[in-house]
């Protein structure tokens, strides 16, 4: 009923150009129950005015039935609904009045304001219902008395947002799995994973990939929801159009679902979907696709421009994953090849390296007894002698490197870490090379002050590391200097190798260690060199739980930093010894040492002459100048 106050004066009714004020002006209210608008009361006049007067949707619900009053902005929120002014709320939002309809009749009686955030209500306002989101508060409405005989509402269809958060929130956690798989099968079980969460915008996804005869398997590799592979009715138009997908390149739209396969499961949806977009999951670089992507859509959202290049985009991420799949496998059966290629090069010098030893031996023991006659010899073949005697000492480190390789990788080399004094052992061990380093015109500094505690090291592979590294220095450097220098850093004992040679260039540096590696066209004393000497110096202080790394500037020099933990905690319990072994002395025999190292020297020096590179020329002193030894 009507309600009216003579006092109140009464101006010109919905006042304004726009569509819905012509429409208020028009409408029959005499005919409703709300009456002619001359009768209506001063608060109910006031609020249509704000409501037709503003740019923000609002509804004006009035009477007993909460009939409906609107402005423009709310006109595309009612899609087909409109117009509906003066229709009854429940009539007007009938599918969702159970929802909404409680919520007002509470402010009616109650009195108390509502808010409510992206709320979900299934409308029909387009034919088909509708997902949608909303955000609105209600508040009441008085008359001239000062009953509640309305509610006032502003309104925000927030649907693009939560569903756009909602799609945003599934492309990102497809992308985080980008480069976790480590194979085709398992980048499919991923994905599908991922969208076991989306069943709002992706009920049922399937991924079929191609066959090797250039088909595509029907069979999928991967499905979500798990287990749900639909089937084509008997009676239907067939199934999955896969192969035109591949053949042509492009999407497909199938919007008959239903009579293709009967009712697929909807997450949290009362009407089963009935369009899917089959999409091909492109090869790396442009090449052929992979596969395909069947993605069955919502019927609560309409396939528009958006949620078609959402899908695109899933069908983007599946498909990187999967080519991130393809290009791991590429390349770990790539490392496999290379490695089993190192293995079996390494295997074939190892047996040749057994057949040399017992002709190297049969050699080098009727050699040395010519050599230690060598004063009746003549002077030119005392020259031949030497060279022969060099050469032999050269193969047979070739030999012994090869073989240390091949105990490695098969487990059998065996350690005797024993607790000594590394800066005197590293002295000694780099005093050798004095004589060769000045015969060479390098300035040659060997700092290796006492360290605070001793280190566990395996001597007979500590001689190799440090030969090793300055019979390289003494190779690569032709002018300038090379220092050896031993600290103690935190925990680690760390020597360093500099020198000021010709240095590695920085694409080179992640294969210095590699086996059989050589840098071309790099200045150097010789030619001479296997390529596993730095390879092998590598593997031996990781025995030692160590590591090393290399420093370089081409044109400078280099810096080799090996770095070995103090204590014994991190080594083998069964190689580790308390006790040197009986009759061994604490540092190694000078001229013993001294042989040892003569086919480093002669590699560095490439020595192409007769003259002879004896173990005396070559020891030098460790007491001479430049050489701080401990005491």
């Amino acid at each position: 009923m009507a309600v009216s106050d003579p006092a109140v004066p009464v101006g010109p009714p919905f006042a304004g150009d726009s569509e819905m004020a012509r429409r208020m002006r028009t409408f029959p209210w005499a005919t409703t129950s709300l009456g002619d608008p001359s009768g209506w009361p001063a608060a109910l006049r006031a609020a249509c005015d704000i409501c037709l007067a503003s740019r923000f949707p609002i509804i004006v619900l009035w009477g007993d039935d909460l009939r409906f009053v609107y402005n423009d902005a709310y006109v595309p929120l009612l899609g087909a609904k409109h117009p509906a002014l003066g229709t009854p709320g429940e009539e007007l939002w009938g599918e969702v009045w159970h929802i909404v309809g409680p919520m007002l009749r509470s402010v009616m009686e109650t009195g108390e304001s509502i808010w409510v955030e992206n709320i979900l209500l299934p409308v029909d306002r387009h034919g088909f219902l509708e997902e949608t989101y909303w955000t609105y508060s209600y508040g009441p409405l008085r008359d001239d008395g000062g009953t509640i005989r309305g509610v006032f509402t502003s309104v925000s269809d927030t649907t693009e947002r939560v569903v756009g958060e909602r799609r945003i929130s599934l492309l990102r956690e497809l992308g985080a799995r980008a480069g976790t798989a480590r194979g085709v099968e398992e980048a499919c079980r991923l994905v599908a994973g991922a969208l076991e969460g989306a069943g709002k915008d992706i009920p049922h996804a399937a991924i079929h990939l191609r066959t090797p005869d250039g088909g595509v398997d029907p069979v999928p590799v991967a499905v979500g929801p798990a287990g749900t592979v639909p089937r084509p009715l008997p009676d239907g138009p067939g199934g999955w159009p896969l192969e035109e997908v591949v053949r042509t390149g492009r999407a497909v739209v199938i919007d008959d679902v239903r009579k293709r396969f009967g009712s697929l499961p909807a997450v949290d949806w009362p009407v089963p979907p009935d369009h899917a977009v089959l999409l091909p999951l492109p090869g790396e670089t442009g090449a052929e696709p992979v596969g395909v992507m069947v993605l069955v859509t919502t019927s609560g959202r309409p396939l528009d421009e958006e949620y078609r290049a959402f899908l695109e985009l899933v069908a983007r991420q599946t498909a990187s994953l999967i080519n991130g799949a393809v290009a791991y496998r590429a390349q770990q059966r790539r490392a496999e090849e290379l490695a089993e290629l190192d293995r079996a090069k390494t295997l074939f010098f190892s047996n040749v390296s057994h057949e040399f030893r017992t002709p190297l031996t049969l050699i080098t023991g009727p050699l040395a007894e010519l050599r230690a006659r060598s004063a009746d010899i003549h002077p030119d073949l005392r020259g031949d002698l030497e060279v022969m005697h060099r050469n032999t000492l050269r193969l047979g480190k070739l030999v012994n490197t090869l073989l240390d390789f091949s105990r490695i990788e098969a487990g059998r080399m065996r350690a005797r870490f024993e607790s000594l004094d590394l800066a005197g052992l590293t002295t000694d061990l780099a005093g050798v090379f004095r004589s060769a380093m000045e015969r060479a015109g390098l300035a040659y500094r060997v700092d290796c002050p006492p360290l605070p505690e001793r280190v566990r090291v395996d001597r007979d592979m500590w001689e190799k590391i440090v030969f090793n590294l300055l019979g390289n220095a003494l190779k690569f450097t032709l002018e300038g200097s090379v220092a050896v220098r031993l600290s103690a850093e935190g925990d680690r004992a760390v020597l360093r190798v500099s020198d000021t040679g010709s240095g590695v260039a920085a694409a080179e540096i992640p294969a210095l260690f590699e086996r059989f590696h050589r840098i071309e066209n790099v200045r150097s004393r010789s030619n001479e060199g296997s390529g596993i000497g730095l390879a092998l110096v590598r593997e031996l202080v990781a025995l030692h739980g160590g590591t090393i790394t290399a420093e370089s500037v081409e044109g400078e020099g280099t810096t080799f930093i090996v770095r070995l933990p103090f204590g014994g905690d991190h080594l083998p319990e069964a190689s580790v010894t308390d006790a040197d072994a009986p009759g061994r002395p604490a540092l190694p025999e000078r001229a013993d040492t001294a042989e040892k190292a003569l086919p480093y020297i002669g590699d560095a020096l490439g020595t192409p002459s007769r003259e002879p590179v004896t173990a005396g020329t070559a020891a030098g002193t460790a007491t001479g100048t430049g050489v701080r030894r401990p005491p």
